[in-house]
């Protein structure tokens, strides 16, 4: 199903060379949005007073590129962390942010904001606002960079692997993010019963309170309930089975799985990684 969103990241001739080259998009279109004025030149948009973004309009195949994986594109692509600002490109039509055509994208929109402000020392500014009405620019803007046989002026400004590399132990990261397992009954909080809060231990994000942990003869640490709103449970496929992924909702981390097994009035076994937690004291 074909799809519309519309990313703004600083100059529109940039922003639209890294999309062209994206696997799954159809189109891009470089305009103008977000603002008060009607039919918006270049010259007008570049007073700085029509509220307008330089933007790139996207339409993508949903069924072979997610609104989540366009995203990680553009987080990638810009420091979403300066307000109206992309290098030496300054005012309001330099600003971040994600114009959503549907409620889909509106959610991946401020997941990955918080699955981002990890990686950040400074706030994430993105806005992220339904899109109104969308301005096409010039024509001499379409394509720019590939009239003039260029690439594009956005390297990767960011890439979050690197990051998790870097921060991650080679243990840790085997675990959380090429989604490894330890061997069983050698977690540090397999046999552990202190209270307190089991954090994610690559982003920090409470995830179980030790209330919720139960003894199991697995061999990995068991708990019958997540915080609210802490984990995702998605589909794995590997090693010729079907089983419920368990991990962070703010950073995307591999925890463990998901089993109807449990001892408790809940029924649930949330199977855990000791490597993907990190433990803090009542």
């Amino acid at each position: 199903m074909l799809k519309e969103i519309v990313l703004a990241a600083g100059c529109f001739w940039g922003v639209q060379a890294v999309f062209d080259n994206t696997a799954g998009v159809i189109s891009t279109e470089a305009g103008y949005t977000g603002g008060n004025l009607k039919n918006p030149t270049y010259e007008d948009v570049c007073t700085d007073k029509t509220g307008h973004a330089e933007a790139v309009k996207i339409i993508y195949d949903d069924q072979k590129i997610t609104a989540e994986e366009l995203l990680d594109i553009f987080f990638s692509a810009h420091d979403p962390t300066t307000k109206n600002r992309q290098g030496f490109d300054t005012g309001t039509q330099y600003r971040s942010a994600i114009f959503y055509t549907d409620e889909t994208q509106s959610k991946a929109a401020r997941e990955k904001i918080n699955e981002y402000s990890v990686f950040f020392k400074d706030p994430i500014v993105t806005e992220v606002v339904k899109l109104e009405k969308f301005y096409p620019a010039e024509q001499y803007h379409q394509k720019y960079f590939k009239k003039q046989g260029r690439i594009s002026c956005h390297p990767e400004f960011f890439d979050k692997e690197k990051f998790w590399k870097k921060k991650l132990s080679k243990e840790r990261y085997n675990i959380m993010r090429q989604k490894g397992t330890e061997k069983p009954f050698s977690g540090k909080y397999v046999k552990f019963d202190e209270k307190g809060v089991y954090r994610c231990g690559a982003c920090g994000q409470q995830l179980f309170d030790s209330n919720s942990k139960f003894n199991t003869q697995c061999g990995w640490p068991g708990f019958d309930k997540a915080l609210p709103d802490a984990v995702k449970i998605q589909k794995d496929y590997s090693h010729f089975m079907v089983r419920d992924e368990v991990i962070c909702s703010r950073c995307g981390g591999h925890l463990g799985h998901l089993f109807d097994d449990g001892p408790t009035e809940t029924g649930k076994r949330f199977c855990i990684n000791s490597q993907a937690v990190d433990f803090e004291k009542e």
